[in-house]
């Protein structure tokens, strides 16, 4: 009987040791295909990036390494930076240097002057983003004051790489496009922003310009957007129209562009009501310290979309400076 109890406590250790690895290799699989599956524009893919860059922002001084970022989306290090690569086209190490603050202010210096740009531009009612053009119509006095009344209003949820977002349109544009964490509450704020309006959903209508701006599908055809605000909101959206891609400016540069120096408040107030997030980017604008200052859509989302652009930016910088050097 000794020996027996001896003897069973190694069985059963040795059985234990096998069921453990049967299920270290089980959760290992499961993570594989969790990951091949994950599109990277499917919502979980964000949610997972949106935890490891929340941490390498709350950490970058730490310098934490890859199985540490790879730990709080509860994936493998080898899963976790083929899943970052593939939605951000870098590795995290890399990418988590686009979120620090002096990043942030050695772009600010090395941005063109928007005041500059706005002149050239003529702070007109288009812009441009990326190889997209815009075409910005604000609603007249009298469809500002009726609001909404007697419009229709078309929108769908999509997916994106940053989450998420609604998109309404009206017949001549664009009237609201949001990142969403829950689709009731953005309904519910669209039907506060348009509460005489008649809302329908229609996600034909507004997949196609989904397509266009999250998926590459570019067209010649400039999109629309159909804006209520007021005179003054309307000029700082506008403005916001000039920042180029990979590029930052703060409050007080979109203050100049408008000539309006002094209102650096008021602009900021401005610009968190803008209704058209990513096309109109707000996300752009930081503070002159080089802190991201507040969003709309929250400070993690501000900080994954200045790091995917910043990546896309240094990508398309890369083979131009390869070929000048070939050509010297």
């Amino acid at each position: 009987m000794l020996e027996q109890t001896l003897t069973n406590p190694n069985q059963d250790c040795d059985t234990f040791g096998i069921a453990l690895q049967r299920n270290q290799s089980k959760l290992s699989m499961d993570l594989s295909s969790q990951q091949n599956h994950l599109d990277r524009n499917d919502s979980q893919t964000y949610e997972l990036i949106s935890k490891a860059i929340e941490f390498m922002r709350d950490h970058h001084r730490d310098q934490p390494d890859l199985a540490t970022i790879a730990a709080q989306t509860h994936l493998s290090a080898y899963h976790f930076q083929r899943l970052f690569k593939k939605w951000a086209g870098i590795s995290p190490k890399r990418f988590s240097q686009f979120l620090t603050v002096e990043y942030a202010k050695a772009r600010i210096t090395q941005t063109p002057s928007l005041l500059d740009l706005s002149l050239d531009a003529g702070l007109s009612s288009s812009g441009r983003l990326h190889d997209l053009f815009v075409n910005l119509e604000a609603m007249s006095p009298g469809e500002y004051k009726a609001g909404g009344a007697g419009l229709k209003i078309w929108y769908g949820v999509h997916p994106t790489p940053f989450g998420d977002c609604l998109i309404a349109t009206t017949s001549r544009g664009i009237c609201n496009l949001y990142f969403i964490d829950a689709a009731d509450q953005a309904e519910q704020e669209l039907r506060q922003d348009w509460s005489r309006a008649e809302l329908m959903v229609d996600q034909n209508r507004t997949r196609s310009i989904c397509d266009r701006l999250f998926n590459s599908n570019p067209t010649d055809r400039p999109l629309s957007l159909h804006l209520k605000g007021t005179n003054f909101q309307i000029q700082v959206w506008r403005a916001l129209l000039q920042i180029p891609s990979g590029t930052v400016t703060t409050y007080q540069n979109i203050a100049a562009a408008i000539d309006r120096p002094k209102s650096s408040r008021a602009v900021g107030t401005a610009i968190g009501r803008n209704p058209i997030s990513y096309l109109i980017p707000c996300h752009r604008v930081i503070r002159g310290s080089g802190h991201l200052g507040g969003y709309r859509w929250g400070l993690t989302r501000k900080s994954a979309l200045l790091g995917w652009e910043a990546s896309q930016f240094e990508a398309q910088e890369q083979p131009q400076e390869k070929n000048q050097d070939q050509n010297l």
